[in-house]
């Protein structure tokens, strides 16, 4: 395909991420709004985010086994469709029980896009190529990531509007995204026999939103040591043993585990978890940190975090784009562990008297090392890794990353609602006064208006969270090293120059060579096995050749 053509293509695998992004950030500011409107409890706030996560990270690996088995396309607009219907239904909910059912669509449909976009991509451009697009997606994921709060700000305070087109305003993009796909991208559809293992689907499915529902309500709905915490994770482990005995002897595993015989996807998928519980668990909090401990605006805390955004699109395009050029890429993700770790440690240093110049240093930092680092690792796995199982490879880096994410968000929000508890009491008794409930809370178990609090009350809170977020940052820092450690270990391989179904087709091709070949090579071995003869020994020196004598 032509620079032209790929560009085409991919106008509808950007409108698509775009409208994933969205539906992920466009409710942020939201929400509090709905819940209230909807009478629903602070409960019901955490199922109605953590609902689309779940679903999400549970159904990528499923979406990506299916890309290696249908039509790529046709899977894309079908995500596309779950994604519009769970908006409408959540844009028309009047109870919380409806709504955190349509955000499970939207889940799903979001998992959907989140890995078949990739895996897509991998099947029409070749890897040496590949990096010069990924700067392009990095824009929209900048765009959606900012401009998702700042649009769902608006709608909210919008009377004539109002958050139920929170849900609807992505309706419109995702129906454009199914007629680009359609009009745009082109894919063969390979004829093959299909076997879906339902079982195995089904036991991966359960067995991980038991663990992502225990680490995303522990230390909040119940305690990380209790019988909730038992029952979640031995239910969990028993259902993921009982997917690894399924998936080692069915013939169309879902997630083939023979795929982790390959020391890249393995060291990547390594990788991609503790890239997922550093970042993701680290600069969630980010915004909480700009409204309480600096005192700024939900709008502004918005566009506080564009620093570490545009580090991250500078560094994925330009890293992408000398990739493409070289062909070398482990030294990017070396380098990019390296500054991501400098970004965490440095983050770890602020409080709640940080200048913001410093602040935005800091962040953009930690936005150029995760650029170089996190779309590069896929882009190293899909060079090794045959092109039958490019989506099952994809999707198992993309769900142990959202994986990680998921963990280090509720591990890491358990450490600051305990941090700040702390630090709030002892800010209370150094001003003699004796703290009740624990503090700004309560344990950190709701979040403080800081409107109402009076002057010497906001001062001890809001060094309370600078202290406690700039702790997440020092807990999040050796996961950062972690992830260094494991891409040292990578073993640089030429990027492919073939595109993901060119290799398709050279494989099914070699395959099919040797199933004709083995029946010659066995017609020519019969005469000897008939007569028992041994091989032919080679000509004495002296003797000459029959094909000599006939000439």
């Amino acid at each position: 395909m032509t620079n032209r053509q790929i560009l085409q293509a991919m106008s509808g695998l950007m409108a698509g991420m775009f409208v994933a992004i969205l539906a992920g950030t466009v409710v942020s500011n939201a929400l509090p709004t709905i819940i209230a409107d909807l009478g629903a409890s602070q409960s019901s706030y955490t199922w109605v985010v953590t609902a689309e996560l779940l679903a999400m990270t549970a159904t990528v690996p499923l979406w990506g086994k299916l890309s290696d088995l249908f039509n790529k396309k046709l899977l894309l607009q079908l995500s596309l469709g779950m994604f519009v219907v769970g908006s409408l239904l959540a844009g028309f909910s009047h109870g919380v029980g409806l709504l955190i059912f349509s955000r499970v669509v939207q889940g799903v449909g979001a998992g959907g896009l989140t890995a078949l976009a990739q895996v897509v991509m991998a099947s029409i451009i070749p890897p040496r190529r590949l990096g010069k697009y990924a700067g392009i997606f990095g824009a929209v994921f900048a765009v959606g990531t900012v401009a998702g709060p700042l649009v769902g700000g608006v709608l909210v305070d919008t009377s004539w509007l109002g958050w139920r087109w929170c849900f609807f305003i992505g309706v419109p993009f995702a129906l454009l995204a199914i007629a680009l796909l359609q009009r745009t991208l082109h894919l063969p559809t390979v004829k093959r026999e299909v076997r879906i293992d339902f079982l195995g689907a089904f036991l991966i499915v359960a067995g991980v939103c038991a663990l992502l529902v225990w680490v995303s309500l522990a230390g909040n709905q119940f305690d990380w040591a209790s019988w909730q915490t038992a029952a979640l994770t031995g239910g969990g482990v028993v259902l993921l043993a009982a997917a690894v005995f399924v998936e080692a002897r069915t013939a169309e595993p879902v997630i083939p585990l023979n795929i982790f015989r390959n020391r890249t996807v393995t060291l990547t998928t390594v990788a991609s978890l503790l890239v997922g519980v550093a970042m993701f668990g680290g600069t969630v909090f980010l915004s909480q940190y700009f409204q309480i401990s600096l005192g700024k605006s939900p709008t502004v805390a918005g566009l506080m975090s564009l620093p570490m955004i545009l580090g991250l699109l500078v560094s994925s395009t330009v890293a992408g784009q000398i990739i493409s050029r070289t062909g070398k890429w482990k030294r990017y993700l070396v380098a990019g562990a390296v500054i991501m770790s400098v970004g965490l440690g440095l983050l770890s240093t602020i409080g709640a008297d940080t200048s913001f110049a410093l602040l935005s240093l800091f962040m953009a930092i930690l936005g150029i090392g995760v650029g170089m680092l996190m779309q590069n690792l896929v882009l190293a796995a899909q060079n090794d890794v045959p092109a039958a199982e490019l989506g099952a490879a994809t999707s198992v880096l993309s769900f142990f990353r959202s994986m990680g994410g998921t963990i280090g968000t509720s591990v890491l929000g358990a450490v600051l609602a305990n941090r700040v508890a702390s630090e709030t009491a002892k800010g209370l008794r150094e001003a003699g006064i004796t703290p009740t409930g624990g503090g700004s809370g309560d344990g950190g178990g709701s979040v403080p208006d800081m409107s109402t609090l009076p002057a010497p009350l906001r001062t001890v809170v809001e060094h309370a969270y600078g202290v406690a977020t700039a702790d997440l940052f020092l807990f999040a820092t050796p996961c950062a090293l972690l992830a260094l450690l494991t891409v040292v270990f990578l073993k640089e391989k030429p990027l492919k120059t073939s595109s993901g179904m060119e290799r398709l087709a050279e494989e099914a091709a070699a395959e099919a060579a040797a199933e004709t070949a083995g029946p010659v090579e066995a017609l020519i071995e019969l005469p000897r096995q008939r007569t028992g003869d041994a091989p032919v020994p080679a000509p004495a020196p002296g003797d000459q050749d029959p094909t000599e004598q006939r000439a």
